[in-house]
């Protein structure tokens, strides 16, 4: 069995020659931002192959049942997001931690910090799994299926049972406002500039991770 760190070089080698753009932060790779293009409906036939192929090598059937039950909702395609992803020293025995730096009205993403609530990822998270399963299988998931009943974000959550078709609008205006190309190019730039700027302040620490997340432009 290769040791955590050889893993950890392997899964990021990978996530980097795959389709997805990675930005390196502190040239290390415990840290880094990946851009993320949300879900086409027509994805969703090989994503479902993708889910079932995946739970069965785990055993876990019931949480495919669950999965294949959901209504499938596709209105975050045409979205782009940047992700942030640091991975734990003891990465892949703990799981990455995933959070949104761009703004997405969804019911399990936190619309100040961009954190996901996700099982498979916070709680059912295996040595397993890899970040390409992070990025081709489960954030396609959780943005095509999303679970109202555990919200972090109660508004979405409570327009998405109560009225789908008004969720799904204001997932598109959301979509239109803050996941457009220069949306993650400004939310990259800004995050920059409010490092240096916390650099050279007198007695102010450099923000953490969440508030990063959080500082979109109106």
């Amino acid at each position: 069995m290769s040791s955590p760190s050889k893993r950890r070089d392997m899964d990021v080698m990978k996530l980097m020659m795959s389709d997805f753009a990675v930005e390196t932060i502190n040239d290390g790779i415990n840290e880094f931002n990946v851009e993320f293009h949300g879900p086409k409906e027509s994805r969703s036939t090989a994503l479902r192959f993708k889910m079932l192929h995946l739970y069965d090598s785990l055993g876990l059937a019931g949480c495919y049942a669950l999965f294949q039950s959901s209504l499938l909702s596709g209105p975050y395609e045409g979205g782009i997001w940047k992700i942030r992803v640091e991975l734990p020293d003891a990465y892949p025995y703990r799981s990455p931690s995933i959070g949104f730096l761009n703004k997405i009205f969804h019911p399990n993403v936190d619309e100040l910090s961009g954190s996901v609530c996700l099982d498979v990822i916070n709680q059912s998270w295996s040595p397993m799994f890899d970040l390409l399963n992070v990025f081709e299988v489960f954030l396609p998931q959780l943005l095509l299926y999303p679970n109202p009943s555990d919200p972090l974000n109660g508004d979405a959550a409570s327009l998405m049972i109560k009225d789908k078709k008004q969720y799904e609008q204001k997932v598109k205006e959301y979509c239109e406002r803050y996941a457009k190309r220069e949306n993650i190019t400004k939310t990259i730039s800004e995050e920059s500039d409010e490092e240096v700027s916390n650099d050279i302040s007198d007695g102010h620490s450099v923000s953490t991770d969440e508030e990063i997340a959080g500082h979109v432009e109106p």
